[in-house]
């Protein structure tokens, strides 16, 4: 049975682990015991070596795989087919719900396998390993489980399927429902099957009522839903980091060599998607948020803030590369690490203030900020203030030059200006005029080096007069207005430049790697907010769902797409990505009182 990696893929997950299930109901990306720790599962990204890294069932004599999630949670389930009619359906879930007092979300897989038609036979393929995909974990066994010596901490996989069958992987009939729970190597307590049938109910019923609970726009309720649960998903819980993707080292282009791993938390990307999920009234995420940037903060002691650190604040992120991987479809290397936490990003500033100030104003948050809350975050703003003329590797992450990007310097203006507004709701005029004097003179000199003349428009750094799709942000900064001549011209310049047919690029100018090959599908999203901004709404609406037509069959967007072919690229799921489907959709979305 050939399996041929592809993006389309099914995350599932409890805010602790993930796993990533591909069409065939595979798992073959998960790391342990966190979303940066050790992959597991790791076949996604070792080209043609399918049967390790992998845990898969597969039915004799299989026709066909359907997928589905149930409705409003990451809970999978896949139909599995065999020629003479036979059919098993596998239920995929991590475990997510309250006892105790606490949130449960144990370093856990859990599967279900269900005989749904006539006689099903079944082969479990469950191969984990170590050390970043070098080694195959080595294994101990009882009467009803087996122990996987993976990276750091073991696993035990407790079943009431016959262990001598999955350890040889020897096929069997499957007649009744058979229960697997692959988590922490302890003994597993209670009845297997009682157990892991409530922790899915009781996983299914927190998904269910935490969907509830979204203000979601009236069109494309399931999309945003889905966006919404996956965005959740990306958040590690403990500390309330928030990863820009699932993966490392998927290409955003094929044999590009630009891979990189994306396990970790951007404070820009992460500020992106806390924003998104405040339209829809997510606030658990915010909190959560909120406390990990009071901690980065804190550790900065008012100095350099890191364009990224680990879900657990690390700051250092040493790239290496796991040369005994193939890649995804071969195409390597696959990154562990990311060396873009040694640059200057100057953005970052602006990004860390602009969600903080929501703290100070919002009176449903279980913590609302204080008097020294404020004084940290000026000293952010300082930062900001310091650094909005500086060179930078801008948003992009240039790693071999430097220039003072305009979106950085718009960023650091954006700072100054929302803690402008946050002084003067704390009644502090002295500190709201200080910011305010900050960000006037920040905006001169945007006005006077950023735009050019010659060409009748922003440029996307001071030195250059080259575009990039971050000055569509200019409207969503609100530094400008839909109507401001400066940016409508500079909008229809980089729709000119960077536009292809229903996509957009980053930049089109060459960079580290050469020419971009792959379009990026926020900026895409961001064409369609400029589009709906500027009074060309139908256009707008007829690129967003033809955006939404490329969706994987699980709902979800990587970060790249092939603008001739359609085709995903890019590490899944991004992040950006799915925030572009939530703030697209609010804000072309018809009212709900057009249906009440």
């Amino acid at each position: 049975m050939t399996h041929t990696p592809s993006l389309e893929l099914w995350p599932i997950g409890n805010c602790q682990v993930s796993g990533l299930v591909d069409r065939t109901g595979a798992i073959v990306w998960g790391c342990v015991p966190r979303v940066d720790g050790d992959p597991t599962f790791c076949a996604l990204v070792n080209g043609d070596a399918q049967d390790v890294g992998v845990w898969r069932f597969e039915i004799e004599g299989q026709v066909s795989a359907s997928q589905s999630y149930i409705r409003n949670t990451p809970i999978l389930v896949t139909r599995l087919e065999s020629e003479d009619g036979s059919a098993v359906e596998v239920l995929d879930f991590c475990p997510r719900f309250e006892r105790s007092g606490r949130m449960y979300r144990p370093v856990a897989f859990a599967r279900i396998v269900r005989p749904v038609a006539g006689t099903p036979r079944v082969k479990v393929v469950l191969r984990p390993m170590k050390d970043h995909g070098n080694t195959l974990a080595e294994t101990t066994y009882g009467t009803n489980h087996i122990r996987y010596l993976t990276s750091g901490q073991a696993l035990r996989l407790s079943t009431d399927a016959p262990v001598g069958y999955v350890l040889e992987q020897r096929v069997f009939r499957v007649e009744e429902d058979t229960h697997f729970f692959l988590g922490p190597d302890e003994p597993f307590y209670g009845n297997l099957r009682e157990q892991v049938r409530s922790m899915e109910q009781q996983t299914r019923k927190y998904w269910q009522l935490w969907s509830r609970g979204l203000a979601t726009p009236y069109e494309w309720q399931e999309e945003v839903i889905r966006c919404a649960i996956t965005l959740k998903l990306c958040q590690h819980e403990e500390t309330g980091a928030i990863v820009a993707a699932l993966t490392t080292s998927i290409p955003e282009a094929p044999g590009s060599e630009r891979n990189w791993d994306y396990r970790y938390c951007w404070i820009r990307d992460s500020y992106y998607t806390v924003q998104a999920l405040n339209r829809l009234g997510a606030l658990d995420v915010l909190e959560k948020y909120l406390g990990y940037l009071r901690n980065i903060v804190d550790a900065s002691k008012g100095g350099h803030i890191q364009p990224l650190y680990s879900v657990m604040g690390e700051g250092e992120l040493n790239e290496t590369t796991a040369g005994w991987l193939a890649g995804y479809r071969g195409m390597g290397p696959v990154r562990i690490g990311n060396a873009a936490y040694k640059q200057v990003q100057y953005d970052c500033y602006g990004q860390i203030v602009l969600p903080t100030v929501q703290g100070f104003i919002d009176k449903r948050l279980l913590r609302i900020a204080d008097e020294r809350d404020f004084e940290a975050l000026e000293e952010v703003g300082e930062k900001a203030w310091q650094m909005h003329d500086k060179p930078d590797a801008g948003l992009w992450e240039f790693r071999t030059r430097q220039q003072v990007h305009t979106y950085s310097a718009v960023m650091s203006w954006a700072a100054c200006d929302r803690l402008a507004n946050s002084a003067e709701h704390l009644g502090k005029p002295d500190r709201a005029e200080h910011w305010r004097t900050r960000a006037d003179a920040i905006r001169a000199t945007i006005e006077a080096k950023a735009w050019k003349e010659e060409g009748g428009h922003y440029g996307a750094s001071f030195e250059s007069d080259y575009l990039d799709a971050s000055l569509l942000q200019l409207l969503e900064l609100r530094y400008c207005s839909p109507d401001d001549p400066r940016f409508v011209a500079t909008f229809e310049q980089v729709e000119k430049e960077l536009r292809r047919g229903e996509h957009m690029l980053r930049y089109a100018a060459e960079d580290d790697f050469g020419a971009p090959e792959t379009a990026f599908n926020i900026c895409t999203f961001w064409l369609i907010e400029a589009l709906a901004m500027t009074d060309r709404k139908d256009e707008a609406r007829e690129l967003f769902t033809t955006m939404l037509d490329h969706r994987t069959g699980s709902g979800l967007l990587s970060e790249d797409m092939d603008f001739e072919t359609g085709e995903l690229w890019g590490n899944f799921p991004q992040t950006y990505s799915l925030v572009g489907v939530i703030n697209c959709a609010a804000l072309l979305s018809r009212p709900w009182n057009a249906l009440r």
